[in-house]
């Protein structure tokens, strides 16, 4: 009998396995691997040409004694800073009115994905246009002359204003999923208890949102540090290194100075950041998230 047990056990241990190895080999293939080539090509000297050369941590040295690289990790957390609070405000605040299901409603929650679902690059060449000087709309609309894009106060709340408006389409998308399951039952017996339509969003519909904001929140602040295209679009790191963003300095390590190493260690201190704040959003809303809504 224990041996017929054993057999079962381990034939439903293989059948695991077996079920498991798909997903597993991509886990291993597109995530560990990527992971592995880039910690050994950050101890490497390499310019795409040349042969590898061993160097040992003098790219971490170099990188980490670079003040540039302080300035540009500065900037990148002032752009999220920028970005994440005003995306999730809007977002969360476009969902509810959409969620009331007024008339054109259906028509506004398509205008509200497109900039999401569009080409970064292409956005940003508009964005370009918009933010010209001379001719410019948004200057036309002013009816003046301000350098949106070459004035280094200006040029990362510029940025910083295309990446909201692409991005808040996309919370909108999960604010109204997350309000579309809350039970309309609790609503109800909020408004029979006389709770008006500001106390039930304050008290029953946003904490019951916590699990939507914990993904949307980690989601949007990974997508944030790694933004790319639209600094390459708009300002490719300029004014004067204003909008100098870490993942477009990887890319100029990379592919403009030919480092290979140092952007290596640079992609590794991203991904130990993101790793960190992931961490950290997870401690926190731990406590605070309520799956069971029945």
């Amino acid at each position: 009998m224990k041996r017929s047990i054993s057999a079962s056990r381990r034939r439903g241990d293989r059948i695991g396995y077996a079920l498991l190895a798909p997903s597993l080999f991509g886990v291993v293939i597109f995530l560990l691997t990527p992971i592995v080539v880039v910690t050994w090509l950050s101890f490497q000297k390499w310019d795409l040409v040349a042969p590898l050369k061993f160097v040992g941590l003098s790219n971490w040295l170099a990188v980490l004694g670079d003040p540039t690289f302080i300035d540009s990790l500065m900037t990148t957390v002032l752009f999220v800073v920028l970005v994440i609070p005003a995306q999730t405000a809007l977002g969360l605040f476009a969902a509810v009115l959409l969620s009331r299901r007024l008339p054109g409603s259906g028509v506004f929650r398509v205008i509200y994905v497109i900039p999401w679902v569009s080409a970064p690059l292409a956005l940003g060449i508009v964005w370009r246009w918009i933010f010209q000087p001379t001719g410019g709309m948004l200057n036309v609309l002013l009816g003046s002359h301000v350098p949106w894009l070459t004035l280094p106060s200006l040029a990362l709340p510029a940025v910083s204003i295309v990446s909201i408006w692409s991005q808040t389409g996309y919370v909108t998308l999960f604010f109204m999923a997350g309000l579309a399951v809350i039970p309309e039952q609790l609503v109800e017996a909020a408004r029979i208890d006389g709770a008006g339509s500001t106390r039930i969003f304050w008290s029953i519909k946003l904490p019951l949102l916590r699990p939507t904001l914990f993904f949307v929140l980690v989601t949007t602040v990974i997508s944030a540090f790694q933004v790319f295209d639209t600094i390459y679009s708009l300002t490719q790191g300029g004014p004067q290194n204003a909008t100098d963003i870490i993942a477009y300095r990887i890319y100029e390590k990379a592919f403009t100075g030919f480092d290979l190493g140092q952007a290596a260690v640079t992609a590794l201190i991203l991904f130990l950041i993101l790793v960190a704040i992931t961490v950290g959003q997870q401690l926190y809303f731990r406590r605070r998230i309520t799956y069971d809504l029945s």
